[in-house]
């Protein structure tokens, strides 16, 4: 479990197909704090440490399968490209964002850009299927940081960037057309399964 709080912008090192997809990333986060097994959050899919290493900077290996691939941006990955960076949440630890699975739903798009003030106003298109989980003032995790939703019309939804959360993880780079990983709150899944027994 996580909490959508990023605490590092990783860099992809390295990018290898072996069977799965094979890649390393640069971190902050000191590899002796992390044990093989461990899940990171990166870009919002909760991913499997394989391996570490310290030179010529800290890194970690994941192993990332093809379905998560085909459910996820991560077909766009490329070597250099800035990740948000997550480590599993601890018992005991603040909850400052919201309850985050690292199960990715779907993949929206960026569909609108608009300064308001300091701030940027991002508009996202959802797939259809998950639009009725996304409701005005209700949590969203996208690229694995914990957003609350301003306003939603149809399958589009807007998002305000604080300059604080465009400073300290990737959405200080975001452009028209971007793919990002979406996961729904799992409250929001829970009520409507709910509604659908009746």
């Amino acid at each position: 479990m996580f909490t959508g709080i990023v605490t590092d912008m990783g860099e992809i090192l390295e990018l290898e197909q072996r069977g799965d997809l094979r890649t390393r990333i640069a971190t902050a986060y000191d590899p002796a704090g992390i044990d093989i097994g461990a899940s990171i959050a990166c870009e919002g899919v909760c991913l499997t440490v394989v391996a570490l290493g310290s030179a010529p900077k800290n890194w970690f290996d994941v192993e990332i399968s093809a379905e998560t691939v085909s459910k996820t941006n991560l077909a766009g990955w490329s070597v250099g490209k800035r990740l948000n960076l997550e480590r599993a949440l601890k018992v005991g630890d603040e909850l400052g964002g919201h309850i985050v699975s690292g199960h990715v739903d779907g993949v929206a798009e960026v569909v609108g850009l608009r300064p308001e003030g300091d701030s940027l106003r991002v508009t996202f298109r959802a797939p259809e299927e998950l639009a009725k989980f996304i409701a005005p003032k209700g949590s969203v995790a996208l690229n694995g940081t914990s957003l609350t939703v301003n306003e939603v019309e149809g399958r589009d939804f807007g998002i305000n960037f604080i300059p604080h959360t465009q400073k300290v993880t990737t959405w200080g780079g975001v452009k028209l057309g971007d793919k990002v990983n979406l996961e729904v709150d799992t409250m929001a899944r829970y009520v409507a399964r709910l509604r659908e027994w009746g």
